[in-house]
């Protein structure tokens, strides 16, 4: 063995014990990203709040003959509304928070962190959704208790409906976030744009045949809302869905995968 081959075999022997990052660690560090901000935690209050409200409304007004449904409806709309900009500020960290050039040196593969990222969104989406089920059965618990209501502990369509939509939202939160790259232009997109669509549905009476193969929240209302849902209704959906959610999702990996990741 020539002296260049033994001082080359200590490098190469290095070489062979790097591993690549696991992708259960990189989902977790993914995970922390979501959780482990200051304005998450506000976001996580502000939801709180809300969700605190809209019970004790449920629990007080009438005869307190509130269903379980019901409750989990109420206590998973405030989720619904506001955790996908969880998601939102845990994807645009890697830009705003300068974060991208860390995260992209230890796994270079920059589509495995784009998975890490949709997989944690989706799990806190359907975490928290548990913590909400769990907080109105014990809203229901307490009507009956208290107020000497019927109980009513069935779950129908409604729920399934809503667990799926959260996921959905989550993703497009993700979705959002990788494409525009900006914390504030995401949320007001993610926030305004559905909006405008919104109110365009109701004043132009002459598209409510095309709106909901254009606007997402029109297609998915019936899911929400637990009404069957028929080949046409799906198609729609998923329709809206790779609209609302595919394709922002494909500019933002193209992003990611073709963008310079920069410190500044």
């Amino acid at each position: 063995m020539t002296a260049v081959q033994q001082t080359m075999a200590p490098t190469r022997a290095r070489q062979t014990d790097l591993k690549p990052v696991p992708f259960t660690r990189l989902a977790a560090y993914e995970w922390r990203k979501q959780l482990d901000t200051r304005a998450v935690r506000w976001l996580f209050v502000t939801i709180a709040v809300i969700t605190a409200g809209v019970l004790a409304v449920s629990a007080l007004v009438g005869e307190g003959n509130v269903s379980f449904e019901a409750f989990v409806t109420n206590t998973s709309t405030p989720l619904a509304m506001l955790l996908p900009i969880v998601a939102i500020l845990a994807t645009t960290a890697e830009w705003s928070q300068r974060t991208g050039l860390t995260t992209f040196t230890l796994e270079p593969r920059r589509l495995r962190v784009v998975w890490a990222k949709l997989v944690t969104a989706v799990g806190s989406g359907l975490a928290f959704f548990l913590v909400a089920v769990v907080i109105a059965a014990l809203a229901h618990l307490a009507v009956i208790t208290f107020r000497d209501a019927d109980a009513d502990w069935g779950l129908g369509a409604m729920t399934a409906g809503m667990v799926l939509m959260l996921a959905i939202w989550m993703v497009q939160g993700v979705a959002f976030g990788l494409a525009l790259q900006s914390t504030p232009g995401a949320i007001v997109v993610y926030l305004v744009v559905p909006t405008i669509v919104g109110a365009l549905t109701a004043l132009v009476q002459s598209w409510e045949n095309v709106w909901p193969w254009i606007d997402l929240q029109t297609s998915s209302m019936p899911l929400i809302m637990g009404d069957p849902m028929g080949g046409e209704q799906w198609a729609q959906l998923a329709v809206t869905a790779a609209i609302w959610v595919g394709l922002p999702l494909l500019v933002g990996i193209l992003r990611v995968q073709r963008g310079e990741i920069k410190t500044a």
